[in-house]
Protein backbone atom coordinates (compact mmCIF):
# COMPACT_ATOMS: atom_id res chain seq x y z
CA UNK A 1 0.00 0.00 0.00
CA UNK A 2 1.30 3.49 -1.08
CA UNK A 3 2.43 5.19 2.31
CA UNK A 4 1.42 9.17 3.02
CA UNK A 5 4.97 10.18 1.14
CA UNK A 6 3.72 8.70 -2.10
CA UNK A 7 4.52 10.52 -5.40
CA UNK A 8 2.08 12.54 -7.40
CA UNK A 9 1.57 11.03 -10.43
CA UNK A 10 2.41 15.16 -12.34
CA UNK A 11 6.14 14.64 -10.61
CA UNK A 12 7.12 11.88 -13.73
CA UNK A 13 6.14 14.65 -17.01
CA UNK A 14 6.82 18.03 -15.52
CA UNK A 15 6.85 19.15 -18.98
CA UNK A 16 3.18 18.23 -19.79
CA UNK A 17 1.84 19.86 -16.57
CA UNK A 18 -0.81 22.48 -17.03
CA UNK A 19 0.44 25.78 -16.18
CA UNK A 20 -0.64 26.27 -12.54
CA UNK A 21 0.35 28.42 -9.91
CA UNK A 22 2.89 26.86 -6.77
CA UNK A 23 -0.16 27.22 -4.04
CA UNK A 24 -2.95 25.29 -6.07
CA UNK A 25 0.43 22.56 -7.04
CA UNK A 26 1.07 22.95 -3.31
CA UNK A 27 -2.39 22.11 -2.29
CA UNK A 28 -3.43 19.72 -4.90
CA UNK A 29 -0.16 17.57 -3.44
CA UNK A 30 -1.54 17.69 0.17
CA UNK A 31 -4.84 16.62 -0.94
CA UNK A 32 -3.23 13.90 -3.24
CA UNK A 33 -0.92 12.43 0.17
CA UNK A 34 -4.36 12.25 2.08
CA UNK A 35 -6.18 10.04 -1.30
CA UNK A 36 -3.16 7.51 -0.98
CA UNK A 37 -2.69 7.73 2.49
CA UNK A 38 -6.64 6.79 2.50
CA UNK A 39 -7.61 9.43 4.29
CA UNK A 40 -10.33 9.65 1.47
CA UNK A 41 -10.42 6.16 -0.34
CA UNK A 42 -10.89 5.44 -3.83
CA UNK A 43 -14.74 6.15 -4.78
CA UNK A 44 -15.05 8.57 -1.36
CA UNK A 45 -16.41 12.14 -1.78
CA UNK A 46 -13.81 14.59 -0.84
CA UNK A 47 -14.97 17.61 1.54
CA UNK A 48 -16.65 20.59 -0.67
CA UNK A 49 -15.33 23.47 -2.03
CA UNK A 50 -15.96 25.71 0.52
CA UNK A 51 -14.49 23.49 3.17
CA UNK A 52 -11.33 23.22 1.32
CA UNK A 53 -11.08 26.80 0.86
CA UNK A 54 -11.46 27.42 4.62
CA UNK A 55 -8.96 24.78 5.31
CA UNK A 56 -6.53 26.23 3.13
CA UNK A 57 -7.16 29.61 3.40
CA UNK A 58 -7.45 29.76 -0.32
CA UNK A 59 -10.31 31.19 -2.62
CA UNK A 60 -12.71 28.46 -3.78
CA UNK A 61 -11.46 29.94 -7.71
CA UNK A 62 -8.46 28.11 -6.09
CA UNK A 63 -9.87 25.32 -5.05
CA UNK A 64 -12.13 24.70 -8.29
CA UNK A 65 -8.36 24.95 -10.46
CA UNK A 66 -6.48 22.65 -7.76
CA UNK A 67 -9.63 20.03 -8.09
CA UNK A 68 -9.40 20.61 -12.36
CA UNK A 69 -5.53 20.01 -11.88
CA UNK A 70 -6.09 16.56 -9.71
CA UNK A 71 -8.79 15.76 -12.79
CA UNK A 72 -6.62 15.89 -15.01
CA UNK A 73 -4.35 13.02 -13.65
CA UNK A 74 -7.10 10.74 -12.90
CA UNK A 75 -6.82 10.96 -9.36
CA UNK A 76 -10.23 12.26 -8.95
CA UNK A 77 -13.53 12.97 -10.56
CA UNK A 78 -15.85 15.73 -10.82
CA UNK A 79 -19.29 15.23 -10.84
CA UNK A 80 -21.76 18.54 -11.31
CA UNK A 81 -24.41 18.42 -8.62
CA UNK A 82 -22.86 15.39 -6.38
CA UNK A 83 -19.37 16.57 -5.46
CA UNK A 84 -15.88 15.60 -6.09
CA UNK A 85 -15.09 11.82 -5.75
CA UNK A 86 -11.36 10.11 -5.65
CA UNK A 87 -10.61 7.83 -8.58
CA UNK A 88 -6.83 6.87 -7.29
CA UNK A 89 -6.82 3.66 -6.00
CA UNK A 90 -3.36 3.00 -3.05
CA UNK A 91 -2.60 -0.35 -4.49
CA UNK A 92 -2.49 -0.83 -8.40
CA UNK A 93 -4.29 -3.31 -9.80
CA UNK A 94 -3.30 -5.72 -12.09
CA UNK A 95 -4.41 -4.86 -16.02
CA UNK A 96 -5.79 -8.37 -17.25
CA UNK A 97 -3.14 -10.76 -18.73
CA UNK A 98 -3.65 -10.81 -22.82
CA UNK A 99 -1.21 -13.42 -22.69
CA UNK A 100 -2.89 -16.18 -21.79
CA UNK A 101 -5.25 -18.12 -24.01
CA UNK A 102 -7.24 -19.91 -21.09
CA UNK A 103 -9.85 -18.52 -19.25
CA UNK A 104 -9.20 -18.74 -15.10
CA UNK A 105 -11.13 -21.42 -13.57
CA UNK A 106 -12.02 -22.12 -16.52
CA UNK A 107 -11.38 -25.13 -18.93
CA UNK A 108 -12.12 -23.36 -21.95
CA UNK A 109 -10.03 -21.40 -24.00
CA UNK A 110 -11.20 -18.09 -25.87
CA UNK A 111 -10.74 -19.85 -29.16
CA UNK A 112 -12.92 -22.59 -27.74
CA UNK A 113 -15.48 -20.08 -26.24
CA UNK A 114 -15.67 -18.31 -29.18
CA UNK A 115 -16.24 -21.40 -31.64
CA UNK A 116 -19.06 -22.44 -29.19
CA UNK A 117 -20.84 -19.39 -28.35
CA UNK A 118 -23.65 -18.33 -30.70
CA UNK A 119 -23.34 -14.67 -31.70
CA UNK A 120 -27.35 -14.49 -29.71
CA UNK A 121 -25.55 -15.54 -27.21
CA UNK A 122 -22.37 -13.32 -27.47
CA UNK A 123 -25.02 -10.19 -27.63
CA UNK A 124 -26.63 -11.24 -24.42
CA UNK A 125 -23.61 -11.65 -22.68
CA UNK A 126 -23.06 -7.61 -23.91
CA UNK A 127 -26.42 -6.57 -22.73
CA UNK A 128 -26.02 -7.81 -19.19
CA UNK A 129 -22.88 -6.06 -18.73
CA UNK A 130 -22.81 -2.80 -20.91
CA UNK A 131 -25.09 -0.96 -19.25
CA UNK A 132 -23.60 -1.10 -16.02
CA UNK A 133 -20.21 -0.80 -17.51
CA UNK A 134 -21.38 2.54 -19.07
CA UNK A 135 -23.70 3.66 -15.58
CA UNK A 136 -20.20 3.15 -13.74
CA UNK A 137 -17.97 4.95 -16.67
CA UNK A 138 -20.21 8.18 -16.53
CA UNK A 139 -19.40 8.43 -12.56
CA UNK A 140 -15.60 7.42 -12.76
CA UNK A 141 -14.03 8.54 -16.40
CA UNK A 142 -11.26 11.09 -15.63
CA UNK A 143 -10.40 13.82 -17.93
CA UNK A 144 -7.31 11.68 -19.57
CA UNK A 145 -10.11 8.86 -20.11
CA UNK A 146 -13.00 11.41 -21.64
CA UNK A 147 -9.72 12.76 -23.86
CA UNK A 148 -8.82 9.00 -25.34
CA UNK A 149 -12.69 8.13 -26.16
CA UNK A 150 -13.30 11.73 -27.83
CA UNK A 151 -10.38 11.00 -30.15
CA UNK A 152 -11.63 7.32 -30.97
CA UNK A 153 -15.17 8.53 -32.08
CA UNK A 154 -12.94 11.05 -34.00
CA UNK A 155 -11.85 8.67 -36.10
CA UNK A 156 -15.17 6.34 -36.03
CA UNK A 157 -17.09 9.06 -37.26
CA UNK A 158 -13.86 9.82 -39.98
CA UNK A 159 -14.96 6.01 -41.27
CA UNK A 160 -17.85 5.34 -44.30
CA UNK A 161 -17.56 1.79 -45.87
CA UNK A 162 -14.61 0.05 -44.22
CA UNK A 163 -16.45 -2.38 -41.81
CA UNK A 164 -12.81 -3.89 -40.64
CA UNK A 165 -11.68 -0.72 -39.23
CA UNK A 166 -14.86 0.73 -37.64
CA UNK A 167 -15.59 -3.02 -36.12
CA UNK A 168 -11.89 -2.43 -34.55
CA UNK A 169 -12.32 0.94 -33.53
CA UNK A 170 -15.97 0.35 -31.86
CA UNK A 171 -14.47 -2.44 -29.89
CA UNK A 172 -11.72 0.03 -28.60
CA UNK A 173 -14.53 2.32 -27.87
CA UNK A 174 -15.95 0.52 -25.63
CA UNK A 175 -12.93 -0.97 -23.95
CA UNK A 176 -11.55 2.69 -23.62
CA UNK A 177 -15.49 2.64 -21.60
CA UNK A 178 -14.69 -0.37 -19.48
CA UNK A 179 -11.55 0.66 -18.19
CA UNK A 180 -12.93 4.39 -17.40
CA UNK A 181 -14.77 2.14 -14.68
CA UNK A 182 -11.51 1.95 -13.05
CA UNK A 183 -12.91 -1.68 -11.90
CA UNK A 184 -10.41 -4.20 -12.50
CA UNK A 185 -12.96 -7.01 -12.38
CA UNK A 186 -15.38 -5.43 -15.14
CA UNK A 187 -12.43 -4.15 -17.15
CA UNK A 188 -11.20 -8.21 -16.93
CA UNK A 189 -14.77 -9.68 -17.72
CA UNK A 190 -15.49 -7.18 -20.41
CA UNK A 191 -11.91 -8.29 -22.03
CA UNK A 192 -12.98 -11.35 -22.26
CA UNK A 193 -16.21 -10.75 -24.17
CA UNK A 194 -13.94 -8.12 -26.18
CA UNK A 195 -11.44 -11.26 -27.30
CA UNK A 196 -14.37 -13.13 -28.17
CA UNK A 197 -15.65 -10.69 -30.67
CA UNK A 198 -12.49 -10.22 -32.28
CA UNK A 199 -12.46 -13.76 -32.70
CA UNK A 200 -13.13 -15.07 -36.69
CA UNK A 201 -15.40 -17.24 -35.87
CA UNK A 202 -17.63 -14.14 -34.19
CA UNK A 203 -16.16 -11.30 -36.41
CA UNK A 204 -17.30 -12.53 -39.65
CA UNK A 205 -20.65 -12.23 -39.10
CA UNK A 206 -20.57 -8.86 -37.33
CA UNK A 207 -18.25 -6.94 -40.14
CA UNK A 208 -21.44 -8.97 -43.02
CA UNK A 209 -24.02 -6.55 -41.00
CA UNK A 210 -21.61 -3.55 -40.89
CA UNK A 211 -23.46 -1.80 -44.03
CA UNK A 212 -23.00 2.30 -44.67
CA UNK A 213 -25.89 2.48 -43.44
CA UNK A 214 -25.57 0.44 -39.92
CA UNK A 215 -21.88 2.33 -39.89
CA UNK A 216 -23.51 5.53 -39.95
CA UNK A 217 -26.32 4.98 -37.67
CA UNK A 218 -24.15 3.43 -34.87
CA UNK A 219 -21.77 6.27 -35.62
CA UNK A 220 -24.78 8.74 -34.29
CA UNK A 221 -25.31 6.45 -31.10
CA UNK A 222 -21.97 6.40 -29.94
CA UNK A 223 -21.74 10.28 -30.68
CA UNK A 224 -24.95 10.63 -28.39
CA UNK A 225 -23.38 8.16 -25.49
CA UNK A 226 -20.33 10.15 -26.04
CA UNK A 227 -21.69 13.40 -24.97
CA UNK A 228 -23.97 11.81 -21.92
CA UNK A 229 -20.47 10.05 -20.69
CA UNK A 230 -18.94 13.31 -20.83
CA UNK A 231 -21.73 15.72 -19.46
CA UNK A 232 -22.01 13.13 -16.73
CA UNK A 233 -25.48 12.09 -17.96
CA UNK A 234 -26.17 8.45 -16.07
CA UNK A 235 -29.74 8.07 -16.97
CA UNK A 236 -29.42 9.15 -20.97
CA UNK A 237 -25.83 7.16 -21.22
CA UNK A 238 -27.69 3.91 -19.75
CA UNK A 239 -30.50 4.57 -22.17
CA UNK A 240 -28.34 4.89 -25.22
CA UNK A 241 -26.11 1.56 -24.78
CA UNK A 242 -29.30 -0.29 -23.80
CA UNK A 243 -31.14 0.59 -26.69
CA UNK A 244 -27.66 -0.64 -28.91
CA UNK A 245 -27.65 -3.82 -27.53
CA UNK A 246 -31.76 -4.56 -27.68
CA UNK A 247 -31.39 -3.82 -31.11
CA UNK A 248 -28.65 -5.81 -32.03
CA UNK A 249 -31.04 -8.46 -30.39
CA UNK A 250 -33.54 -7.81 -32.73
CA UNK A 251 -31.81 -7.42 -35.92
CA UNK A 252 -30.36 -10.79 -34.99
CA UNK A 253 -33.98 -12.36 -34.48
CA UNK A 254 -35.58 -10.63 -37.55
CA UNK A 255 -32.86 -11.14 -39.76
CA UNK A 256 -34.10 -12.89 -43.03
CA UNK A 257 -33.04 -16.50 -43.03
Amino acid sequence: MSGPHSQPPWASDPAKQPLVSPQVKEIATQLFQRIAAERYPFGTRIPAERDLAEEFSATRATIRLVLDFLETYGVVSRRPGSGTFVLFRSVPEPAPSRSSSRLPGHHQSIDQLAETASPFALSIAGSVLEPEMVRLATIYMSTRDLAELRQQLSELEAIVTEADRFAALEDQFMMTIARGTHNALIVAMYEILHEVRRHPSSSATRRQTLTPAKIRKTQQLLNSLFKAIETRNVETAVELITLHVSTAHEEMIYEPQ
